[in-house]
């Protein structure tokens, strides 16, 4: 996606936040309790977040399409639902 981007430290950012959605959700499952578990998933959805926003900033910039930055931020969309609904999950337990 990013392959025309020069700005490093930009294509770090948007790297590390991709991969911390799925590390927080990792760390959370291995924390011990639901309600340490649940706060990880907050940060997971939280990167969410922030990788959507910087999908905007792609698209801005012409790393990325439109139809590619729609395309992700589909796939965000459903993965931050699905980590909304375990949040939820784990708060009427």
């Amino acid at each position: 996606m990013m392959e025309s981007c020069h700005d490093y430290g930009f294509r770090d950012q948007i790297q590390r936040a991709s991969v911390s959605i799925m590390n927080n959700i990792a760390e959370g499952f291995e924390s011990g309790s639901d309600s340490l578990f649940a706060r990880y998933i907050q940060i997971a959805r939280g990167c969410c977040s922030e990788v959507k926003s910087m999908l905007f900033l792609c698209e801005d910039f012409h790393f990325c399409t439109e139809e590619y930055r729609v395309e992700l931020h589909t796939k965000l969309y459903n993965i931050s639902s699905g980590i909304y609904k375990l949040i939820q999950y784990l708060n009427k337990k």
